[in-house]
């Protein structure tokens, strides 16, 4: 349902950013989608590709039971390009081989072009490349040509122009690659001679009518939160269904200061949908007593969330037609980190989400995820093209389980109280701090502006001075990020007025607080949550 004629089809082999490349190119204004790596010929000329590209993978193309790519696709005389395993793949599918070398390279690598190619077309004859590779082609198929290499990997990019079909070991989808950007338009543009038309309201449009055709005639029940995840699909189900959709908002008195007015405030005003406010912070706090395990919390409180929906869509069927699909905000990323992967590949489990664990028994919604291909910057960009406000798409990310992993250790109100304050400072400040970086070079995502800012509320205590008393009390824990995507952060580089405005500020006016922590650790090795 594309209303493009264009479209990149990229067959995903289970790699960790295989998404990042649908992104790439629809920053480049090219309709992308993603299917899995054992789509037949048939199923991916059916799609009506202009293009092909086939993702790296964590496999060895040379192990048994590795993924492999219907040889068919090269014959349907769509361009191809592929990245890592997709460079390997292609290689020994076509008659090339791949071998398993001393000496893997892992990071930047220095890239030396060694022929004329339309693919580095206008970048540099050595440039800074990405390498996250072990296996390397030894041996290229009939009809090709190799095009570039380093120092240790003598077969960097190989193509067939004729065919067009062409490969590079490195990743040309992650930034580190210094022209990585430049290679895709090459591709897309002087290769498959495709056009920049594809905008964000054009997937306004597509993603409405995939919406309204899967619900047709049946009921819809929203988890909302009132987060930018859920408030996206509360836009885009409004657009399309409207009154067949019901917004449920669970408060499970773990959200943030003031937050749970402002949601029923904006979605009882702007949405034209039904709204049902639960509340269960009671339900929550007796389940939450004494629990200090991070993952048993996000489960308490991913079990409960269902329970607590399941409740609700039954009294809906009580008063008339019963409710077929639940919408849910979950964005790719998530199911990245819960280990969920939906198109081929295995991804470690790094946490639980709460609206990825399964449903209790008897629970019967199909799900509607529509936002599940996509990164955090995505779903801001398609916000406010369905018209939601600034304030809404620009909110601050907040996870489904909410303060209670933000604080270490049990939760109960003396804490909660003293984190949902600390947050609220947090938040005013870098709030401001962003719209004066804001102000003075009109984006929103320059340099050193902070993606994500919140606070933390460790399980220890320590000793202060206030009013020449002694003081025995908890320290807040200030995390700060920069990011894009929430695949990879880096701690925000803040300036010092700033952090000792929110210290001072926090131990002024935060009963049971006495000392502020600046988190300066990058994602990965942490997350950017700290549970």
């Amino acid at each position: 349902m594309q209303t493009s004629q264009q479209k990149v089809i990229v067959l995903d082999f289970g790699a960790q950013y295989g998404q990042l490349i649908a992104r790439r190119v629809r920053d480049l204004h090219v309709y992308s989608e993603i299917m899995p790596c054992d789509a037949t010929a048939e199923e991916i000329s059916a799609a009506g590709p202009s293009a092909i590209i086939l993702s790296g993978g964590p496999a060895s193309v040379n192990e048994e039971g590795a993924p492999r790519v219907d040889p068919k696709i090269y014959e349907l005389g769509i361009p191809v390009l592929g990245f890592c395993y997709g460079h390997q793949i292609t290689a020994v599918t076509l008659g090339g081989t791949v071998f398993h070398p001393e000496v893997g390279e892992y990071g930047r690598a220095e890239l030396h072009v060694k022929a004329d190619s339309k693919l580095f077309a206008d970048t540099p004859a050595n440039q800074t490349v990405w390498m996250s590779h072990f296996d390397a082609v030894n041996n290229v198929p009939e009809g090709f040509v190799v095009t570039a290499s380093t120092d240790v990997c003598p077969v960097a990019a190989m193509e067939n122009a004729e065919r067009k079909i062409y490969t590079t070991q490195f990743h040309p989808e992650v930034k580190h690659t210094e022209y990585g950007q430049q290679l895709l338009k090459n591709f897309l543009f002087g290769i498959c001679g495709l056009e920049a038309n594809w905008s964000m309201d054009n997937l306004v449009e597509t993603m409405t009518a995939q919406f309204r055709e899967k619900v047709g005639d049946d009921r819809v029940i929203l988890a909302l939160s009132g987060g930018v995840d859920s408030s996206v699909v509360a836009a885009l189900g409004a657009r399309a269904v409207g009154k067949q959709m019901t917004c449920v908002f669970i408060n499970h008195g773990l959200l943030r200061k003031g937050e749970p007015e402002q949601v029923e405030e904006v979605f009882t005003k702007q949405f034209d949908v039904d709204f049902i406010h639960v509340h269960a912070e009671d339900r929550y706090a007796e389940l939450l007593a004494g629990v200090t395990e991070p993952e048993q919390k996000r489960r308490i409180i991913g079990t409960q969330f269902w329970k607590e929906f399941f409740a609700v869509a039954q009294q809906l069927e009580t008063d008339g037609k019963p409710v077929k699909y639940l919408a849910q905000g979950t964005i790719y990323p998530d199911i990245i980190e819960s280990g969920a992967r939906k198109t081929g590949g295995k991804a470690s489990t790094i946490k639980s989400h709460h609206n990825l664990i399964p449903f209790p028994d008897g629970v019967h919604f199909d799900l509607i995820e529509p936002l599940d291909h996509f990164f955090k910057d995505e779903v801001r960009a398609l916000g406010l093209a369905l018209g939601l406000p600034e304030h809404i798409v620009f909110r601050q990310p907040f996870p489904g389980p909410g303060l209670a992993i933000r604080i270490i250790g049990a939760v109960d109100k003396e804490k909660l109280e003293i984190l949902k304050n600390a947050d609220a400072i947090v938040r005013e400040e870098l709030d401001a701090y962003n719209q004066r970086l804001f102000e003075e070079t009109g984006d929103r995502n320059s340099e050193h502006s902070c993606w994500q800012y919140f606070a933390v509320l460790p399980d220890i205590k320590s000793v202060g001075v206030m009013g020449d008393e002694r003081t025995y009390q908890r320290p807040i824990i200030l995390r700060a990020v920069e990011s894009s995507d929430a695949m990879t952060a880096d701690w925000a580089k803040l300036p010092y007025d700033v952090l000792a405005r929110i210290s001072g500020r926090i131990v002024a006016e935060v009963p049971g607080a006495n000392r502020v922590c600046y988190d300066i650790t990058s994602k990965p090795p942490a997350t950017i949550e700290w549970e």
